[in-house]
């Protein structure tokens, strides 16, 4: 088993022990923060499976666009909570930490 081998395995069992944080929670800014990171060990383990493969240049394109749409979808989402939470306060309701 070769050094890119081992460190795809353990990228991908880091992945894994986020997901429990984008199951649990417990606010819905937690389960963002985690889906992204979750994104960008997706990166990483893009860019290894290239090197696996022989074929960095290609994978390390694709990693490029995925890195950019993780980006502007946290960005997106982020702002879609920031204007929820903003009629939340407007209307008087008390500030939610968790998504119900």
């Amino acid at each position: 088993m070769s050094l890119q081998m081992v460190c795809a395995v353990l990228v991908l069992v880091a992945a894994l022990a986020v997901l429990y944080r984008v199951i649990v929670g417990p606010t819905a800014l937690d389960r963002v923060m985690a889906v992204n990171v979750i994104g960008t060990k997706t990166i990483v383990l893009l860019a290894l499976i290239g090197f696996i493969y022989g074929r960095p240049e290609m994978f390390l394109d694709i990693a490029l666009v995925y890195a950019l749409i993780n980006f502007i979808a946290t960005i997106a989402v982020l702002r879609y909570l920031e204007g929820l939470a903003r009629r939340r306060l407007e209307r008087g309701e008390p500030e939610a930490g968790a998504v119900p």
